[in-house]
């Protein structure tokens, strides 16, 4: 399953040492609770989106009220939490695992379905909302090469582009079965 978390921040005297938190703390933290299976987060591109994303691959929802994730991840960004806009979480079904994006690479996500993914010449995968918001119902993903975006310049409606801003972090029991 994919978990998302999206959202936006108004304090810019404070973004960047948000952004250090969320990056070198939170992600490592949530990494660490069972369960969870890769982390990555991202920036967006494009405009009409929230500017920031993060993709976890989890088993399943019961993972998201746990103890545990609650202690190490969810919601402990209290001090940030008066600067964080346009918030939107949601559980995916219909991928394991998420992409990893690579510093060459960044992530089309559309909601619109995946024939403006086809016609950029992508190759998407499908996942549908099971708990949480559950806006948008429907979404695709894709990676694409950073070249090939600017070769093809114009993204069509209803498709975000995003940036990784980290590296995809996988947990150290699927690192050490060879995930």
């Amino acid at each position: 399953m994919i978990y998302t978390v999206e959202c936006s921040f108004a304090d810019p005297a404070s973004e960047a040492e948000w952004n250090d938190f969320y990056s070198k703390d939170k992600l490592p933290a949530l990494i660490s609770v069972p369960g969870f299976h890769t982390s990555q987060r991202f920036r967006a591109l494009s405009h009409g989106c929230p500017v920031y994303l993060a993709i976890h691959s989890i088993d399943n929802p019961g993972i998201l009220t746990s103890e545990e994730y609650r202690q190490k991840g969810g919601g402990n960004f209290a001090r940030w939490q008066q600067h964080i806009a346009d918030w939107h979480r949601n559980l995916y079904d219909g991928l394991a695992r998420a992409p990893a994006i690579g510093a060459d690479d960044c992530l089309a996500l559309s909601a619109v379905g995946a024939a403006p993914l086809r016609k950029m010449g992508l190759d998407p995968a499908s996942m549908y909302a099971i708990a949480l918001e559950k806006v948008p119902e429907h979404r695709w993903l894709a990676r694409i090469n950073r070249a090939a975006q600017t070769v093809l310049g114009h993204v069509p409606e209803g498709v975000h582009l995003y940036a990784p801003m980290t590296e995809q972090l996988t947990s150290s029991a699927d690192t050490a079965a060879g995930n």
